[in-house]
């Protein structure tokens, strides 16, 4: 099977062409095709091709399937306005151009897999939610989300859909808890304001996983849930963190605070969901890490 990737050179991109690189062959479209070989010399380039436009897909070469993982990162900078286009154009505009090239028949896969985030729902308090919940609350990471998903659904019919409802994703030094844990290393972290909002996370080794079983599992279309059955308080993941470094999450930050400090952005913090992975379940998927001790013991004690 040939990949067609984007954000191959993200964390959960790298995770999973680390993992598959000798199941399948790799075409990763990136905006630095240099620093992209850098990242994997160690890959044969008869399993990996780089393109830093869609157009340099080599006519010889069937795409397979098309996994789409680009966007620039939401934490990262201020949502100013200027900013906000640029989260919008990463997600919104490569998504169409992939749609464009199914659509045309330039590019024919059998699946057509594009990234989303369970920020789709908006603020949904302490009720468990999961694909069926259509009752999205309206702020910007919700509308941001749905415009993505609404571009990616209306691929060619005959490619088979998959939209990836991604959770916090968890893994060593990386992602999230690149930053997350640095206060909690010091004994300086704690919970977010009173800390009941819910955090809906995901090991990285079950992020690839499931990506790739939907990518295999033929019946698998729509929206799916990427996050753990068993999403926590943000005061229970603090305390679980805390321990991980011997520490105590005993400092509390204060939502103004956050507002000062990450200006809009602190939504995303503020509150969350309670995100289910109902559908990714009933599909017959089986998580290794179904609670949030075994992620934190597979991260922090191996």
């Amino acid at each position: 099977m040939h990949i067609l990737i984007t954000g191959g050179t993200g964390f959960i991109g790298q995770a999973f062409i680390n993992t598959f690189q000798a199941d399948y062959d790799f075409t990763v479209l990136t905006r630095d095709v240099n620093n992209a070989k850098d990242i994997f010399s160690y890959i044969s380039t008869d399993n990996i091709k780089f393109i830093s436009e869609l157009h340099e897909l080599p006519s010889a070469i069937h795409i397979d399937a098309v996994i789409n993982l680009a966007g620039a990162p939401i934490m990262d900078k201020m949502w100013s306005a200027k900013h906000k286009h640029v989260l919008e154009s990463s997600r919104w505009e490569i998504t169409q151009h992939l749609v464009d090239f199914i659509s045309t028949k330039t590019i024919t896969p059998d699946v057509f897999i594009s990234g989303s985030a369970v920020g789709v729902y908006g603020r949904q308090g302490d009720s468990s939610i999961d694909e069926k919940h259509l009752n999205h609350y309206p702020e910007y990471a919700s509308k941001l989300c749905e415009h993505w998903e609404e571009i990616a659904r209306t691929c060619c019919p005959s490619t088979r859909t998959v939209i990836l409802r991604t959770g916090i994703v968890l893994g060593k030094d990386k992602g999230a808890l690149q930053k997350m844990a640095f206060p909690f290393k010091l004994g300086l972290g704690g919970p977010i304001g009173k800390g009941h909002q819910y955090m809906s996370w995901i090991h990285i080794d079950d992020m690839v996983a499931a990506i790739n079983y939907l990518l295999q599992h033929e019946s698998a279309s729509g929206a799916f849930n990427l996050t753990s059955p068993n999403p926590v308080t943000n005061t229970d993941f603090a305390q679980k963190l805390a321990a991980c470094f011997g520490k105590k999450a005993r400092l509390r930050t204060p939502v103004l605070l956050l507002r000062l400090l990450l200006g809009e952005r602190a939504d995303l913090i503020v509150y969350g969901q309670r995100a289910l992975p109902s559908r990714l379940l009933d599909a017959g998927f089986t998580f290794h890490f179904d609670t949030l001790d075994q992620a934190f013991s597979a991260i922090y004690d191996a």
